[in-house]
């Protein structure tokens, strides 16, 4: 588990500088909505009638329920053995850590690292409370620890239990001064979270057609309006549109892909909104459409392609994982990323 941000905008044409960047091809959406899929006469369902209908479900099952203290001590040993993990940068021993693209991420880290010669970094994070929804048969059990520390970080990390034991699927953070707690998570009468699915109504879009859209701004460069201006989503999109018009002005062109990775979990907040975490698979590829000036990375892409500047085409693909928190329907208010991470998996070039 690692946690990268969105760095240096701008791009120079000395070789042309690209930044270090952020990033499918989601199914398009009907241009009066999120998308055809969800009819805008969907009710919204009340807090209590999903934590009944949660319930219910819970009751049919023949499968133990993870309780919040197993949760906290599994945490607990994850926690501890990836800060080893890291610190000793053993990829072996974080194959039992984590798993899916979460993986992928933390062994890239470790890559780049070593590429610089420097640790990749590891610790402890404070604070922490975790969130657990209820058993429904069929479906793997899964939970979310959230630590906050004013002032410097908020992190959650989303577990989930597989063939192997728990492992780490998803992880977002947000390191700004300013990061606020997350908002309120929705609880039944024990205190277990109330767990969305996919295509759960009553938001103002489902939490699938949320991340659909969010990566398909990315990927179109075009910020939207139904996302709150940020670093995850306005920003990220001009950030493109400024790199297009600097490659293009060296004779040089951008193609960004963005799709979606995983499976998208989300968790009903007490306002009737909710929280979705999901994850992404990105890459920007920069072509020349005339000889002239070269290309090369910035950042960590950089440091993978051993800053070479290239003179035909270079890509970069990012393993990229988001949350967000969706308003309830019938709200004025945007959606809002979060947090991120964010990690440069490869590069290629010639």
């Amino acid at each position: 588990m690692a946690v990268a941000t969105l760095v240096g905008l701008g791009v120079v044409v000395i070789a042309v500088r690209a930044g270090d960047s952020p990033p499918s091809s989601p199914p398009q959406r009907a241009a009066a909505g999120w998308d055809a899929e969800r009819s805008p006469a969907s009710p919204s369902p009340s807090s209590s009638g999903s934590k009944r209908s949660t319930a219910k479900t819970a009751a049919k099952s023949t499968s133990p329920q993870l309780t919040a203290k197993k949760a906290s001590e599994i945490y607990d040993r994850f926690q501890h053995g990836i800060s080893s993990a890291q610190a000793g940068m053993d990829e072996k021993a974080i194959g039992g850590l984590e798993q899916g693209l979460a993986l992928e991420m933390t062994r890239a880290s470790i890559s780049t690292a070593r590429m610089e010669g420097t640790k990749v970094a590891s610790g402890m994070w404070p604070n922490t409370r975790v969130w657990v929804p209820r058993h429904i048969e069929g479906l793997a059990d899964w939970f979310v620890a959230v630590s906050y520390e004013p002032e410097v970080a908020r992190i959650s990390d989303v577990m989930t239990k597989t063939g192997s034991g728990w492992r780490l699927v998803v992880s977002a953070a947000d390191a700004r001064v300013n990061a606020a707690e997350l908002p309120a998570i929705a609880t039944d009468s024990a205190g277990y979270a109330v767990s969305l699915p996919e295509n759960a109504a009553g938001l103002v879009g489902t939490p699938r057609q949320i991340v659909r859209a969010h990566l398909a701004s990315l990927e179109k460069a075009q910020p939207d309006k139904r996302f709150a201006q940020g670093r995850w989503t306005s920003d990220a999109a001009l950030f493109w549109q400024r790199e297009r018009e600097q490659l293009v002005q060296a004779g040089w062109g951008l193609t960004l892909s963005y799709e979606p990775e995983g499976a998208v979990r989300a968790l009903q907040t007490t306002d009737g909104g909710a929280l979705v975490w999901y994850a992404a698979r990105s890459t920007d590829t920069r072509t020349a459409r005339r000889a002239g000036a070269k290309v090369s990375l910035k950042g960590s892409a950089a440091v993978r392609t051993a800053h070479k500047a290239f003179g035909r085409w270079v890509s970069a693909t990012y393993g990229r994982m988001y949350v967000a928190y969706v308003p309830p329907a019938g709200s004025s208010d945007p959606v809002r990323v979060l947090g991120e991470w964010s990690e440069v998996l490869e590069t290629d070039g010639a």
